[in-house]
């Protein structure tokens, strides 16, 4: 059930900040043209006019006057804010960031391969680096303001170095997505605390009939051009979820950098066109270079590199398939992080397997970003026996009709191979996530269920139960023997006696020394 909630909050807040952002970002982009654009006014205008400006959209036809401040007679009775835009993008982004990363024990923002930390640790962090990033960056916009070159490289750099840190602790998503929303906090707190605050001042000096101090409208725009240029890296920051070959390499955090710069070198080019520095068009375009570089497959990532490797048969790819990506990716998938399989991509029959043959070689073998968080660990002799089987044409082989697609509600246990084989497959297909690889109850959903689960490798429970009750507890579930009900039944299973008594062999072993 938490599964099922966790998709469809996914589904409804990611419309609510996507709609939202789209909002903010137009209105961001439309001013800073709005301010750009500004001309002497042709005919003189009352107050404090800095400018304005002509335009034609719809069949209609616009004028605009920009002023620094208004008089009490001046003031319109209508006024438009343009705030809650960001409001709603950060609220409805922080959620998505729970729903995302902190649900599900935190399975896609922790990686135990890069760190071991516990869900509370690295939600606690992720908490942490929003609340400081803000505090560092508005501090820092109050000390180094009157330089703004200076006070650009100071942040870039932190960012940067937030990014690196945060890949040292955070799986390599994770790291890039918080990135971002440490980036886009600080963009809204300009929003709620500076900018909206700074012109509220403003108003209430004309309504009270007191001399306006337009500094307060000076920094509003500063924090509002600071905005603009923040927009395009996080955006940037923020699809790149979809794309692991930005964050699945070596260098990262270079790559992080190149983002920043691009991201911030193309909106002043989208601005400014044809009177932008040479050394910025430069830089814009090097850090374009270097995200595409950094970002390609490595010499010893391509299947050339297996195409001169030993033969390895479907079968055997088949069952490292089963055994490290169909809990995940399985039309009913055993994780309950997943009620449904990720991207759609269910792996469970061979016609799929060898139609996703080439987006298994890049995320499994050349970018290495699955499995995620390598939860199942798939071993690097198992990602060099897929490259070879990829490099060699993936062909399915004898394996084409053994495996034909089943039925989408069939939960059967894949039909491959002996019954220790296909029990093998079974336990990670159906166990991992709860069990852990090795069975000792760590698996990546064990810490959100009611009751820890079973450790096969305690010998003293191991001594307490015989075969049969352990069998009846696989395929009746927990409540058939008196435990919880977050261990499920199997009842597809109660006619595979041979696969289960490998099953139970398999839980035996697990306790050997």
């Amino acid at each position: 059930m938490e599964a099922q909630l966790q998709e469809w909050l996914n589904i409804c807040v990611r419309l609510v900040h996507v709609v939202a952002a789209i909002m903010w970002i137009g209105d961001s982009f439309l001013f800073m043209f709005l301010d750009k654009s500004l001309e002497p006014p042709r005919e003189p205008h009352k107050g404090d006019v800095l400018g304005e400006m002509h335009m034609t959209h719809g069949g209609g036809f616009y004028q605009l006057v920009k002023r620094r401040s208004l008089s009490q007679e001046e003031l319109p009775p209508t006024l438009h804010w343009f705030m809650w835009e960001s409001y709603t993008t950060w609220m409805s982004g922080f959620t998505l960031l729970v729903v995302v990363y902190y649900m599900g024990n935190a399975a896609l923002l922790i990686d135990p391969n890069v760190l071991q930390v516990t869900p509370w640790q690295g939600v606690g962090l992720s908490l942490g680096l929003l609340v400081a990033g803000w505090v560092v960056y508005d501090r820092l916009c109050e000390a180094l303001g009157h330089v703004p070159v200076v006070l650009a490289v100071v942040c870039a750099a932190l960012v940067v170095g937030a990014g690196f840190g945060l890949l040292q602790v955070f799986s390599p998503r994770g790291a890039f997505i918080h990135v971002g929303a440490m980036m886009a906090t600080c963009m809204s707190g300009n929003v709620f605390f500076r900018i909206i605050p700074g012109q509220k001042r403003m108003l209430a000096d004309t309504l009270a009939g007191r001399p306006v101090d337009i500094s307060f409208g000076a920094k509003a725009k500063t924090r509002s051009t600071h905005n603009h240029y923040i927009t395009l890296p996080v955006l940037l920051t923020m699809i790149s979820n979809h794309f692991p070959s930005l964050y699945g390499n070596d260098h990262a955090w270079i790559v992080l950098a190149c983002l920043l710069v691009f991201g911030g070198g193309l909106k002043y080019l989208m601005n400014f066109k044809g009177k932008s520095h040479p050394a910025l068009i430069a830089a814009t375009v090097v850090s374009l270079g270097g995200i595409v570089g950094l970002t390609a497959p490595a010499a010893d990532a391509s299947a050339e590199k297996y195409a001169d490797a030993p033969d390895v048969p479907f079968a055997r790819a088949w069952e490292i398939v089963q055994a490290r990506c169909s809990s995940c990716h399985a039309q009913r998938p055993a994780n309950p992080a997943f009620p449904v399989p990720p991207n759609g991509v269910a792996l469970d029959t061979a016609e799929a397997v060898q139609r996703h043959a080439p987006r298994i070689f890049a995320r499994a073998v050349s970018t290495r970003t699955m499995p995620l968080a390598n939860q199942t660990g798939m071993t690097d002799a198992e990602r060099d026996q897929l490259g070879a089987w990829f490099a060699k044409g993936a062909r399915a082989g004898d394996y084409d009709k053994a495996l034909a697609p089943q039925p989408a509600a069939s939960a059967a246990p894949p039909a491959q191979g002996s019954p220790a084989e296909q029990a093998k497959a079974l336990y990670a297909q159906r166990c991992v996530s709860c069990h852990g690889a090795t069975g000792r109850g760590d698996g990546p959903a064990a810490q959100g269920l009611p009751v820890k689960p079973r450790d096969f490798a305690d010998k003293a429970w191991q001594a307490s139960v015989d075969d049969a009750l352990v069998t009846k507890a696989v395929v009746q579930g927990g409540t058939a023997i008196g435990k919880n009900s977050a261990m499920p039944p199997n009842p597809d299973l109660a006619g595979q006696a041979a696969v289960v008594a490998e099953l139970v062999k398999l839980l035996r072993g697990m306790a050997a020394p």
